[in-house]
Formats: structure tokens, sequence, C-alpha cells
């Protein structure tokens, strides 16, 4: 591991993977348990090529290099803090030879890397419209949160130039988007493949919902069985545990 600097405000954070750590500021937004379960189930395969829209302070990227063998993964961030945390986090680890982090816009993504040259497309994007419950534009946590630099269909179209023929994505998102979501994947030639709802507790409605589509793909889609992630507070389920690391 390599020396590390922290600006006021950042705190290093162990990811039980690796030895690697990553640097977050709590006062500007922290990842949570659904970027965690998004690097779960996602699929990348040895030699492939990835890249983590609005990847954040990287913790995807990271994620995913210690979990998978792909070649090389990409983190492109709008928002400079974060973007410079997630590099720095990057070079802490030791990583500069597998993760670049690019600082722009998801809508110009195609002309930064270049069409369908991605084997593997990721994101956990902002789940609440522009509108919804917005109080500050401007703030990190409600950019992430919120759709102020990019929508739903932003997301998906450019995933669907990204991707080679043939190509997967897995989104995070929330179940009440749900058809939003499958709508606008099929509209731009994703065909959504395979479904997992995550419930708080066994007892409780879902509150997230992970996706994989496929570029080109034929419609059949597969629903796995729920995940659970509480088995009383503060205890995980086993499948937690292990997605986790711990």
């Amino acid at each position: 591991m390599n020396q590390v600097m922290l600006l006021p405000g950042e705190r290093l954070d162990d990811l039980q993977r690796n030895g690697y750590k990553i640097i977050q500021n709590p006062e500007k937004f922290c990842f949570g348990m659904d970027a965690v379960l998004l690097s779960g189930f996602a699929k990348v395969k040895p030699g492939e090529k990835v890249i983590d829209l609005g990847t954040g302070t990287g913790i995807i990227p990271i994620l995913l290099e210690a979990k998978s063998k792909g070649e090389h993964f990409f983190g492109l961030e709008i928002q400079p803090e974060s973007a410079d945390m997630a590099t720095r986090s990057v070079a802490y680890n030791g990583l500069q030879d597998k993760i670049s982090i690019v600082t722009g816009d998801l809508k110009d993504a195609a002309k930064t890397f270049g069409a369908s040259s991605f084997d593997v497309v990721t994101s956990n994007p902002p789940y609440m419209t522009k509108d919804h419950g917005l109080v500050n534009s401007g703030d990190a946590k409600t950019i992430a949160r919120h759709e102020i630099y990019c929508n739903l269909e932003d997301l998906v179209t450019n995933t669907a130039k990204l991707l080679k023929p043939g190509g997967r994505c897995y989104f995070v998102h929330r179940p009440f988007r749900l058809v939003e979501i499958l709508s606008l994947m099929s509209q731009y030639g994703i065909e959504p493949k395979r479904m997992q709802l995550v419930y708080p507790y066994v007892d409780k409605e879902p509150n997230m919902v992970l996706i994989e589509g496929l570029r080109g793909g034929k419609s059949r889609l597969t629903v796995e069985k729920p995940l659970i992630v509480y088995e009383r507070p503060g205890v995980y389920t086993p499948e937690i545990y292990d997605i986790y690391g711990y």
C-alpha cells in the first residue's frame, strides 16, 4: 500500500477485500450497501473491459477488481471532488495499472471512450427524479441521490452506446422505478436477462432491485431468489456476509 494524503473531513475505510481501503468524506457522500450488492451481482469474465458510470469515490471498480479477473476497470464521475478521492484511493491501493478514474459526463462517454468499447457497464445511479424532495441541487449528496446531471434515460442510452454487441450491463435501483427501467432497456436494445429483488427483512417490502441486461439479447428474464439483508436488527444474513467478504 502507498501513502495517502487525506484532506479535511476525509477518512480511510477498510473494504475487507485484498487489504484494500477507500477514501471517503461523510460530509459529501459515502458508498452504501447498494454499491456492494451490485459488485456481488455483476459478473466480470477474465480479460473483460469494464466501466462504472457515476462511480463516486470508485467503490465499484475497486471491489470488482478485487473479485474478478477483468482486464481493466474505468470509473467515470462528473463531480471533481469525488473523482479526486477515487483517484487517490486507486493510487493508495497500487491499482493504477488496473483502474482508471476519469472526470466527465456520462452523456459524453461514447465520445470519450469510443462506441461499443466495453464488455461490461455497471452503475449505481441517482434513484430519485430531479423534483423528488429536492433541497439543494448543488450539494454533493443531492447530486448523488437525485437526477441532477443525468436521468434514467441518459444512463440507459449511453450504456447501449458503450456496450459491445453481446455486452452486459448491471444496475442497482429502486423497485418503484422498475417498469421504467425495464421499458427503457428494451427500447434501447438492452434485453433484461436477470433480476433480483433485495429485501431489508424477510417480512418487509423490497427496497432495491439488481438488474442484468444484454445488448442485443433475446427476450428471456430470469428472476433470482430474493436477497434478504438482515436476519434481525444488526445481524446480516449469511448471503450478505458472503458478498461483503467477512
